[in-house]
């Protein structure tokens, strides 16, 4: 017995209707270093397998198969598939035993979900650098996976975190917001252009910063699947017409020009429209955020075999081939040595590929570095939503 405190040597099922092999192997192992348990039928093998946790499984192929459904000659290839089928011993090792040596054993060993095939009669030495070698890789995965759970823990409490500080500052942002447009309207008296050149400046900045919040509490709702959309029958001229409306006055105060088209047999699509024009609003937004000559943005619809197909063209400075797919995650942003320095959340665009795929469409990039970029959107014309 090792003293108390120290972790115990690796546990292996050896499961044998003869008990002369099984005390054969566990004597080996024993010498190796290893504690055994025994089981001698198909059924004791699944249950001592469930019961005890052992860290490998050493089967004979041909044992009594009990209520397992199988004949007898194919036991160790089902408890081998209950084994790996349950989620308690899915990763546990299984090192199969047998005197037949035949081509047709080995390839039921494989389907079954085996990891190792030894012939009797077996050779100690092979017997226990095989375990050991299975071993260090059940130990390597063990540990992949308990680093993937904790950091699937850590992302957690940082989203939870998150989403409780942006909800604290939505109100009093809101308010500041208030206070900054009745400034602005002169309640509070008459402004000199300087000053409203000024409060014109931080509503602008509040309202960016508003639009962040709305992005990552729209993100978070979205991922939880817990978004709401309220489809209705959208016009594509009429979209992109109200599109180029509401940025006129921007574009034209930064010298930039926008236009768009949209195909006469491009179809009336159902989709939420608010969803639909932050989607634009985050492109068109992005176009204007990081380019350092005089923006260009062209807006188009067509039909599509999948519905309708939208496309925002820049004339921005292009996005390299091997960030085309990054730039869709969360919080991934991309410096372009061409473009100007800008602050991104690194959202908007996850936030576009969410919106999309929630109507059941999906978005992607083709872009290249110094030429521009086009984003496009395949909308169906009925939203397909997971009921």
């Amino acid at each position: 017995m090792p003293p108390a405190g120290a972790e115990l040597p690796p546990l292996i099922l050896v499961a044998d209707d003869v008990d002369a092999n099984v005390e054969l192997l566990a004597d080996q192992l024993a010498v190796l270093g290893f504690r055994t348990v025994a089981a001698h039928d198909g059924p004791g093998a699944v249950a001592a397998c469930f019961e005890h946790q052992p860290d490998l499984c050493i089967l004979d192929v041909s044992m009594p198969s009990g209520d397992l459904g199988v004949i007898d000659r194919d036991t160790g290839f089902e408890v081998c598939r209950r084994i790996k089928r349950d989620a308690r011993t899915a990763r546990t090792p299984v090192i199969f035993v047998t005197g037949l040596n035949d081509t047709a054993d080995r390839v039921k060993a494989i389907e079954a979900g085996g990891d190792d095939f030894l012939l009797k009669p077996h050779n100690r030495l092979v017997l226990g650098a095989r375990v050991r070698s299975l071993l260090k890789l059940k130990g390597a995965t063990d540990a992949l996976e308990e680093s993937y759970r904790k950091l699937r823990e850590l992302a957690k409490v940082r989203d939870d975190l998150m989403k409780m500080i942006v909800h604290d500052l939505k109100t009093p942002l809101t308010s500041v917001l208030a206070t900054l447009e009745m400034l602005r309207e002169g309640d509070y008296g008459p402004m000199v252009e300087r000053q409203y050149k000024a409060i014109s400046e931080a509503e602008g900045k509040a309202e960016d910063l508003l639009g962040l919040i709305q992005d990552l509490l729209e993100v978070a709702r979205v991922e939880e699947t817990r978004i709401a959309i309220s489809p209705e029958p959208i016009a594509p001229a009429a979209f992109l017409s109200e599109l180029v409306i509401d940025w006129n006055a921007r574009f034209t105060a930064e010298g930039a020009t926008m236009e768009y088209l949209a195909a006469d047999e491009a179809p009336v699509f159902k989709a939420d429209k608010a969803l639909m024009r932050r989607v634009f609003a985050n492109l068109v937004q992005n176009a204007m955020s990081h380019s350092s000559t005089t923006v260009h943005v062209a807006l188009a619809a067509q039909k599509d075999p999948q519905g309708i197909l939208f496309t925002v063209t820049d004339n921005g400075p292009g996005i390299p081939a091997e960030f085309q797919e990054v730039i869709f995650r969360k919080f991934e942003q991309v410096r372009s040595p061409n473009a100007p320095r800008t602050r991104s959340s690194g959202l908007g665009l996850a936030f576009c590929r969410l919106a999309v795929e929630a109507h059941g469409g999906r978005i992607w990039v083709r872009s290249k570095e110094t030429e521009g970029s086009t984003f496009y959107i395949q909308l169906p014309v009925e939203p397909k939503v997971d009921a």
